[in-house]
């Protein structure tokens, strides 16, 4: 059995691997390959060697401005090709539940719930931060009923001030009446 740390240490690894693509969550060919302990050519020949099993919403090709921007992002000694010879096939959530079933090597299972497992953490995390947004929301318009009611508070007492500046007739009993 693992440690925490180590867990939290393979967790961070492939988190760092997730890109926002096309509003999806995706991980590259390359970097599931090495993950899962084969070369990235294997991994995308047992795609294609099962390609009906990954429809679009399951796997898809980096568009060349998709790459550009990709690549855009990172900071290394050679942006130009970064390794990479053609764009890489990206992987959504299922897409990555579906190479379990054609990558069938204990390591791959493995890797598999790994990602799994860090995909629905990132799906509570971003329901959790929804939730969030939906509770500032009710507090921000709790707190714009709050000031008006405290500029109607003022209003009110504005008017009291200036009706105590008009001159008042005395009522009660004067000494000059006796």
């Amino acid at each position: 059995m693992r440690s925490n740390l180590t867990d939290t240490f393979a967790d961070n690894i492939v988190v760092n691997k997730i890109y926002e693509i096309r509003s999806h969550k995706v991980m590259l060919d390359r970097d599931l390959a090495e993950l899962y302990g084969v070369e990235t050519r294997v991994l995308n020949q047992a795609v294609k060697r099962n390609i009906e099993r990954f429809p679009e919403d399951f796997m898809f090709q980096l568009t060349k401005d998709e790459l550009e921007n990709w690549k855009s992002q990172f900071v290394t000694s050679n942006t130009i090709k970064m390794g990479l010879r053609k764009a890489p096939n990206v992987f959504t959530e299922h897409g990555v539940l579906m190479l379990s079933s054609v990558l069938n090597s204990q390591q791959a299972i493995q890797v598999n719930i790994q990602i799994v497992r860090i995909f629905v953490k990132l799906r509570t995390l971003l329901q959790d931060q929804s939730d969030l947004k939906v509770e500032i929301a009710d507090i921000k318009r709790h707190l714009q009923n709050h000031d008006k009611n405290i500029e109607l508070v003022f209003s009110y007492l504005d008017e009291l001030i200036e009706k105590k500046a008009e001159p008042r007739k005395q009522i009660g009993f004067k000494p000059d009446d006796w």
